[in-house]
């Protein structure tokens, strides 16, 4: 049996994962975290086959999780699934580690296949995602402005052009006023613009905002 941990903040869906997983032959959910810091302490006490992964989590960025598992367990694989689209997280989280990647609202038979596909030793995408990667390794441009970005950085872009103040941020993610206000400095110089206002526009143009 594959051994599932399914880490999501919500209830319902993880009774949802548990429900469609439960009824695939080979699967098993065998353990569940609520936040970032249980999905770590059940990775590092117990031995899994997959971790399923919501990239929002409460406590901490599913992407900061998703870095502290892959340099404890680097060969454990993660298979993110969230509520955003491809286009704003998809890339990042393959660089940064992750074996796949699915969208929430995708098909039960897409993660069943996803999931055994990443334990095999292989890596997940959807048809469209694989197009765009496809596409930028065939490119001769060096890609977007925000693809340039830190994970911190496009953490903070996210939340400026959803219209959050500085100070906001900082409590959310848990870092300073003062560092905030040194990311939001860097992203502007990095993306060439000159204002919050410049960059919320930039983010609608580009699907950034939820």
């Amino acid at each position: 049996m594959i051994r599932v941990l399914v880490a999501d903040d919500h209830a319902v869906v993880r009774q949802g994962l548990k429900q469609i997983l439960g009824d695939a032959p080979g699967l098993m959910v065998a353990g569940e975290a609520v936040n970032g810091q249980e999905v770590l302490d059940k990775v590092r006490s117990e031995p899994w086959d997959v971790v399923v992964l919501d990239i929002s989590m409460p406590d901490r960025s599913g992407l900061d999780v998703l870095k502290e598992i892959k340099s404890e367990r680097p060969k454990l694989p993660v298979l993110i699934l969230s509520m955003y689209s491809e286009d704003q997280y998809a890339i990042r989280v393959l660089k940064a580690g992750a074996a796949g990647y699915l969208s929430k609202d995708g098909a039960a038979d897409e993660l069943v296949k996803a999931i055994h596909q990443v334990v095999g030793g292989g890596r997940y995408v959807s048809p469209l995602l694989a197009e765009r990667l496809a596409f930028r390794i065939g490119a001769d441009s060096s890609g977007l402005p925000h693809e340039t970005l830190s994970d911190r950085e496009y953490q903070v872009l996210r939340r400026i052009a959803a219209g959050k103040s500085v100070t906001e941020i900082a409590a959310e993610l848990s870092l300073s006023v003062k560092t905030i206000s040194t990311y939001r400095g860097r992203i502007l110089v990095k993306m060439n613009l000159r204002t919050s206002a410049e960059l919320m526009h930039y983010a609608m143009q580009h699907d950034l905002i939820d």
